[in-house]
This record gives structure tokens, C-alpha cells and sequence, in this order.
């Protein structure tokens, strides 16, 4: 059975920063990309990262610079490292895991590559 299990939501202040983890079981993570998405109140589920299999990492425009993906393959553990945060990334933030090739798991682009996800954890930016 896959497991995405997030961890690592909360309450912040503008400018502070968050640490999104997502403990992954019952696939063999190497062969899989992992992403991070976020739903805001009312919007639609945006992509935000996504590192493959093979560590290449890619970001949308909205979070390019302030937040960093990566992997621990060993841990089993994607991580999503957030910082300079504001209240526009206050959202329900998603990870999820595809084994489809590229471009069908560009999280910029489409969901449909990814069939494996966590079950997402709040993330609230405010004063």
C-alpha cells in the first residue's frame, strides 16, 4: 500500500520559514519524481516543485528562489525547505509521486502524472 505521509504545516509570520516533509512508503522511491502542490482557499491546485528521479529539481515562477526540494532516497523523506514566506503562500500544500516521464509529471504544467498523494497539511502565513 503507498503511504505519503506530510508533516511539518503551521502558522508562521511574513518572512519566516517552514519545512514541509513527506515520508513515502510502499513504492521504490528511486524510480519515482515527487512534487509539492498547494490549493489556496477558493483557487485551484497549483504545482510548485518537483524533483526526480534522477535529482533534476524544477520550480513554478511563484516560488523559484525561496523554496528548495529535495530528496533523502536512504530516509525515504522528500523535503519541501520554504523561507522568505508570505501570506500568499498560505495554502493546503500537497506532496504527491509519479513514475511517468517527463513532461507528464511537470507540476508547472499537469497533475496527471502523479497517482500517489500525501494528505496534505496547512500552511498559514500571517501576522
Amino acid at each position: 500500500q503507498v503511504q505519503l505521509v506530510q508533516s511539518g504545516g503551521g502558522l508562521v509570520q511574513p518572512g519566516e520559514s517552514l519545512t514541509l516533509s513527506c515520508a513515502v512508503s510502499g513504492i521504490t522511491l528511486e524510480y519515482y519524481a515527487i512534487a509539492w502542490f498547494r490549493q489556496a482557499p477558493g483557487k485551484g491546485r497549483e504545482g510548485l516543485a518537483c524533483i526526480r528521479d534522477d535529482g533534476w529539481a524544477v520550480y513554478s515562477d511563484s516560488v523559484k528562489g525561496r523554496f528548495t526540494i529535495s530528496r533523502d532516497n536512504a530516509k525515504r523523506t522528500v523535503s519541501l525547505q520554504m523561507t522568505s514566506l508570505k501570506p500568499d503562500d498560505t495554502a493546503v500544500y500537497y506532496c504527491a509521486a509519479g513514475a511517468s516521464m517527463w513532461p507528464m509529471i511537470d507540476p508547472r504544467t499537469t497533475r496527471d502524472g502523479y497517482n500517489n498523494w500525501g494528505e496534505g497539511t496547512q500552511v498559514t502565513v500571517s501576522t
